[in-house]
């Protein structure tokens, strides 16, 4: 069975919220702690949920998501 991973690149986030708007799935959200550059980074709140369409991808504009497939 394949699921899908991803992959945020947390100390490069910075905050802009298009992912979480794009999300169908509605499972991104701002996290509460900040990272290096003061911003709060996105987390997945439930990566078994993911669809695997990559809008989320897509709509960053700092290129910090990567979604791919695995074997479970």
């Amino acid at each position: 069975m394949k699921i899908h991973v991803i992959k945020i690149e947390k100390g490069l986030c910075k905050s802009c919220e298009l992912c979480v708007v794009e999300c169908k799935q509605k499972i991104i959200d701002i996290s509460k702690e900040t990272n290096k550059m003061g911003y709060h980074p996105i987390y997945i709140k439930d990566e078994k949920l993911c669809t695997g369409c990559t809008l989320c991808a897509i709509a960053c504009p700092d290129s910090v998501i990567e979604i791919y497939q695995k074997e479970e």
